[in-house]
């Protein structure tokens, strides 16, 4: 009777006993790992890759339920519980910028919260990318505080990234820190990057040589794309605009067996519309028509050892020319037409040795082919890259140590006469670095890399950092190094190519030095209304030698290369500001000025187009009611001087003071839907408001009717007044007037 007795006790008891499920999110995108705990019968559980948790064993009652992830803001709730209910509770967190958490990986090569590394590092996660949606992250950076994306062409549109005023070539693009996009992809392969596979962006500003090598002159921007583990099952972001460009964003992952997770990524965009809004019968946006394919995948391994390996083939066909042009004028002298065929291939990896010691060995291939042509000038180009490293990361007592190695080899070749034979280099690296934590407050970084490159011999390019963390809000830092630019001329001077100036290369071109010092300083204010406020400024100083500098002035029919004479430098300060309410308003303003100049044979003068200050903002809105988000984002850059033809050229030296701005409004009212529309360039800015041209020669792109004197100078004629050649090298703003876009977001997780 007693045994009766107690299986009728344990069955009720179990009968009064149920769960509680539920999902969370960010956004719409799941959180994996986000911690769930019920207060009072201590109690908890893990979300699974998926965002999906469950608790179980759990008798009827009332309870708090809480809901947490680092670097979100944590959410409470009282919840009942009872055996007749389904007990399904999701959350969906915010971020939380009071988190002084963050992870970042780019300044010191490992993943180091941001409030303790002693390199300066900003990032821009996916919420900021989708505040003005674009195809591409060329495009996207236009937000970035220091940062602008410069085309260098009125005609075919090809561009490179600016850091605080330097030439884009002095800037190195990574995808998960691998040296992926150079030299030719530079110019010719940011457009192909889709933002619906980036997880963030962060950005080094200042030469980052001694951890990642030649090119990190300026700074350094590292593409950190998604984990597949962590991507929904299907995403799809389509958007088009009032000029019909169209662009769609696929990805997918899926589970292959128990030690496998893959994720795709499919990107299209096409415009194919030719507009001439300045009447100069040359279409104002280059046509493109690209596709770009993703494939990552992540291995599951003992120890949780890492092992990921990821590929991407890209191929784009764009054009820009006369009104009249088609491909059967291509390469000819009849109808002047810039059109590119870009055909790439990229393998990329990180694998975790079976070791004790955090060991890693890194791994990226390219194969870039260029089939080109700018009016009746052929341009072919091949050039594949291999690169390895091998990374060891050692604490020992106060001494955090990085010790690597790394080997690139270059291949290129193109016909043009400044590559008689193929190029191969190939660079032996050694790099050490020492972050000694000198107390709790103050950290000092000290690094060093040795490189041997088999054309230009030893190069060598120390740093050191310092780090002294006030408070916990508040972190000063000072950065000094020295950064170096092996030069690939013409993968990197799109002017070099076009064929509207002759190329003259005074002598055997050095590498390029440089000497940067920067101090930092980031304070985050919590007010007691739960409203938050980030300070950040920097100030720097940049001194170059060696360095290469296209001369525009010396002869208007020439572009001459030469090492410098002298010295180049740039004095620069810079401010962000972040603000978040309590009322849904989010700002993020920055500003940039810059004091620049190039000493050439004691003469001072001011690059070409580099701005003498910038401000940059994305003012966000949130109204729950409606479900409705409001963006508002936007750039303004002060006067560059620009390259003209001689002093008979009408168009202005200078620009003016011009800005870019775009609204966006984002219904969020269904759990898998984002519907988004508004209006890019609300000013209808464009480079040709207040010239009487842009293209240089646009009536006469062969230079046909040119007439010249005895030393090679343009004479003015009736038909040539202004004693041009032919150039679309003189722009500075993209050449896109207002227009509307609408789109849509589709998840499943």
């Amino acid at each position: 009777m007693k045994k009766i007795v107690l299986l009728l006790l344990i069955s009720a008891y179990g009968f009064s006993q149920t769960s509680i499920k539920g999902k969370v999110y960010s956004g719409n995108e799941p959180l994996s790992y986000a911690s769930i705990y019920l207060k009072e019968i201590k109690k908890g559980a893990q979300t699974d890759e998926n965002g999906n948790y469950e608790i179980k064993n759990i008798e009827s009652g009332t309870y708090s339920i809480i809901a947490s992830y680092m670097g979100y803001q944590t959410e409470k709730r009282t919840i009942i519980i009872t055996t007749e209910n389904k007990n399904e509770i999701n959350f969906n967190l915010k971020e939380d910028p009071n988190n002084l958490e963050e992870v970042v990986v780019s300044g010191t090569m490992k993943a180091v919260s941001r409030m303790e590394t002693p390199v300066p590092v900003e990032v821009y996660t996916q919420a900021f990318l989708k505040k003005n949606p674009t195809s591409n992250i060329f495009e996207a950076l236009q937000n970035v505080n220091g940062v602008r994306p410069q085309l260098n062409c009125s005609i075919c549109n090809t561009g490179d990234i600016h850091i605080n005023g330097l030439e884009g070539p002095y800037t190195m693009v990574t995808i998960d820190g691998m040296p992926i996009v150079s030299s030719l992809s530079t110019v010719y392969g940011l457009s192909g990057i889709p933002n619906s596979l980036i997880e963030r962006v962060e950005v080094v500003k200042g030469p980052a040589s001694s951890l990642y090598g030649s090119e990190a002159v300026g700074g350094l921007i590292n593409i950190i794309t998604k984990k597949p583990s962590n991507a929904p099952l299907f995403s799809a972001d389509i958007f088009s605009t009032s000029w019909l460009e169209t662009n769609v964003d696929l990805a997918f992952k899926s589970n292959i067996g128990k030690k496998a997770t893959t994720l795709v990524g499919i990107n299209y965009y096409n415009f194919d519309e030719t507009i001439d809004n300045n009447n100069d019968n040359f279409t104002d946006v280059t046509l493109q028509e690209r596709v770009s394919l993703f494939n990552k995948w992540s291995f599951d391994r003992k120890d949780n050892k890492e092992f990921t390996l990821a590929g991407r083939f890209f191929y784009e066909d764009r054009w820009g020319g006369e009104m009249q042009w088609n491909k059967s004028f291509r390469g000819g002298d009849e109808v002047y037409g810039e059109s590119i065929y870009t055909t790439r291939f990229e393998l990329l990896g990180k694998y975790q040795l079976p070791t004790i010691e955090d060991m890693f060995i890194s791994f990226s291939v390219t194969d870039h082919d260029q089939n080109s042509v700018y009016g009746n000038t052929l341009y072919m180009a091949k050039q594949k890259i291999a690169f390895a490293q091998y990374t060891w990361d050692k604490k020992i007592e106060n001494h955090n140590l990085l010790l690597g190695s790394a080997f690139r080899h270059q291949y290129y070749d193109d016909n043009t006469t400044g590559t008689i034979d193929p190029e191969r280099s190939n660079i032996y690296s050694l790099f050490l670095q020492d972050e000694i934590k000198m107390s709790e407050k103050h950290t000092v970084l000290l690094g060093a890399r040795y490189d041997y490159n088999n054309n230009h011999g030893s190069i060598f390019t120390p740093r050191v950092a310092y780090k002294w963390k006030i408070s916990d809000h508040d972190v000063f830092r000072i950065n000094a190094g020295t950064g170096f630019r092996i030069v690939n001329l013409f993968t990197e001077e799109h002017a070099a190519l076009t064929g509207a100036r002759d190329v003259i290369i005074t002598e055997d071109l050095k590498p390029e030095k440089s000497y940067n010092i920067n101090l930092n300083y980031l304070k985050k204010i919590k007010f007691e209304d739960g409203s938050f406020l980030g300070l950040e400024a920097s100030t720097w100083y940049t001194y170059f030698t060696n360095q290469i500098i296209p001369d525009y002035d010396t002869n208007p029919n020439q572009i001459i290369y030469s090492n410098l004479n002298g010295y180049a430098e740039t004095i620069g300060l810079n401010g962000n500001i972040d603000y978040i309410s309590t009322f849904g308003l989010k700002a993020i303003i920055g500003f940039t000025m810059l004091q620049p100049k190039n000493v050439q044979n004691g003469v001072s003068s001011l690059p070409v187009l580099t701005e003498k200050y910038s401000v940059n903002w994305a003012l966000s809105y949130d109204i729950p009611k409606w479900y409705l988000s409001i963006d508002y984002t936007g750039n303004l850059y002060g006067p560059m001087r620009l390259p003209l033809l001689g002093e008979l050229d009408p168009r202005k030296e200078y620009s003016p003071v011009w800005s870019l701005q775009n609204i966006q409004f984002t219904y969020k009212k269904f759990r898998n839907f984002e519907l988004y529309g508004g209006v890019k360039n609300l000013l209808n800015w464009t480079p040709a408001k207040g010239n009487p041209f842009l293209i240089a020669g646009a009536n006469d792109p062969f230079d046909q009717n040119v007439d010249f004197d005895a030393s090679g100078n343009v004479i003015a004629t009736p038909t040539n007044p202004y004693a041009l050649t032919f150039d679309p090298n003189y722009v500075y703003a993209p050449n896109q007037g207002i227009r509307g876009f609408l789109g849509i977001r589709y998840t499943i997780f």
